[in-house]
């Protein structure tokens, strides 16, 4: 009897545990978004340091505080691909996915519609943390996906290898 006991809680530990760690991913830690009106989505011009707001609508975001390559955004806008020739385009852009429940976001539709052509991507802004940057996706029909991504910095600094003199400082805590 004492070892189907302690099988059986073995069993049902697990099994909350398992749940909880889904929850906590999946869940837990991500929040909305609260909009603010012609400052969340912005776009980097050419040879510009600094973003500027482009006009949108139908804006929803989500981050987390657990990582800074957790926010995703989606928007509309009337910007045409004349209008967007004036931003820093990024290569080879790689949209995160997002959790399922943030069903305006489809990381495998906005990776296509890249690849396609049906969208382009600029850079939204750089170091929006240290080492990660904002991407802004927009396709043809007006709509428009944001991510953050690590940059070269990033990557390195967060990998562990010596980060190089072309990084900036990384910020104290």
């Amino acid at each position: 009897m004492t070892g189907k006991l302690l099988a059986i809680i073995l069993v049902v530990s697990a099994v909350l545990a398992g749940v909880g760690m889904y929850y906590l991913q999946v869940y837990g830690f991500y929040y909305d978004v609260t909009a603010r009106p012609g400052q969340d989505v912005s776009l980097l011009a050419e040879g510009a340091d600094d973003p500027e707001p482009i006009s949108y609508t139908a804006f929803r975001a989500i981050d987390a505080d657990s990582s800074p390559i957790r926010y995703r955004a989606c928007f509309e806008t009337d910007l045409s691909a004349e209008d967007l020739a004036k931003f820093r385009q990024v290569e080879n852009p790689e949209p995160l996915t997002a959790p399922g429940w943030f069903d305006c976001y489809d990381a495998v539709a906005i990776a296509e519609a890249l690849k396609a052509g049906q969208a382009k991507a600029f850079m939204g802004a750089k170091n929006i943390h240290y080492g990660v940057d904002r991407i802004v996706a927009v396709t043809t029909d007006g709509k428009g996906y944001v991510w953050h991504a690590l940059n070269n910095c990033g990557e390195k600094a967060y990998d562990g290898t010596v980060v190089g003199e072309e990084c900036p400082p990384r910020p104290r805590d």
